[in-house]
């Protein structure tokens, strides 16, 4: 995961555009019909069950449209949630709760539905000695709130973006002419660009990763794709030399086999880009 820094201004990069986006010149549907004087208070209505995530982004947000606006925080992030309940309050002008409302919202939902299938993953996983990883599947500009997400449920971040670790794939391996010679080119790069990334290699089948395993310094492997028995193959093969990883089609019904095969890590595109978004809504009281 990138830097506690540069996550910060990723959120507040995501906040700017999506207000620039949503409010434009004005909200001129609040300015038309209601006072800028005017003040009043609304809560997050919760009309679904899961796990809430996204009530300290939504702190921002307003704080960002209206440092005045008071937020009574009721239940926390990470916690689970039903039909009925109240995450918070929030009080202040109301054209400025208003000018918030969509991006609250918008962001909570897909949030805490990440953080659900998240925590349901997690919970399949107890017991044995396997993670739970996200993937870059996600969707473009926000990135840092579906991986906050995958936290908030329990779950471990992969790379952030191209530009915070190494992953050699099928393409990048293919194009490099093999795996050896990939490795041999990025190790050569790191050297010369003074640059301390870790590498994570795929390997497609067992012979791969008995040739990932004759180069120094691989971080982690990938295995893409493989079955239940050449996973525990591969698991045996690698031992202690570097960390393992499955993925590829790793499911709700497959994620426990996979574990069981010993791996340190699953990654999980689904985290993020096959979720259906929480019901939540902003009520005025």
């Amino acid at each position: 995961m990138i830097a506690q820094d540069q996550f910060q201004k990723e959120l507040q990069l995501i906040i700017a555009n999506a207000i620039r986006e949503d409010v434009g010149d004005g909200d001129h549907s609040s300015l038309a019909c209601i006072p800028i004087s005017a003040s009043g208070k609304a809560k997050l209505l919760v009309k679904d069950e899961g796990t809430i995530a996204g009530i300290a982004f939504a702190k921002r947000v307003f704080h960002y449209v209206d440092a005045k606006l008071k937020i009574e925080v009721l239940i926390s992030d990470g916690s689970p949630v039903k039909n009925g309940d109240i995450g918070f309050y929030v009080e202040g002008s109301s054209q400025s709760i208003l000018k918030s409302e969509r991006l609250v919202l918008n962001a909570m939902q897909r949030m805490s539905a990440i953080a659900t299938k998240t925590k349901s993953y997690v919970k399949l996983l107890e017991g044995t000695n396997t993670k739970i990883l996200d993937t870059r599947k996600t969707t473009p500009g926000i990135r840092a709130l579906e991986k906050w997400a995958v936290k908030i449920g329990g779950g471990e971040n992969h790379r952030f973006a191209l530009y915070d670790m190494i992953m050699l794939k099928d393409n990048h391996i293919d194009f490099a002419g093999g795996i050896t010679k990939a490795i041999k080119k990025t190790q050569q790069y790191l050297l010369d660009t003074k640059r301390d990334l870790k590498i994570i290699v795929e390997a497609r089948d067992l012979h791969e990763v008995e040739e990932i395993l004759k180069s120094e310094g691989v971080y982690r492997i990938l295995l893409d794709n493989f079955n239940y028995a050449d996973t525990k193959k591969a698991v045996a093969l690698i031992g202690d030399k570097c960390l393992t990883e499955s993925s590829g089609g790793i499911n709700e019904t497959t994620i426990r086999n996979y574990a069981e095969c010993g791996v340190d890590y699953i990654s999980s595109g689904a985290l993020t880009h096959s979720v259906h978004n929480m019901d939540l809504s902003l009520k005025a009281v």
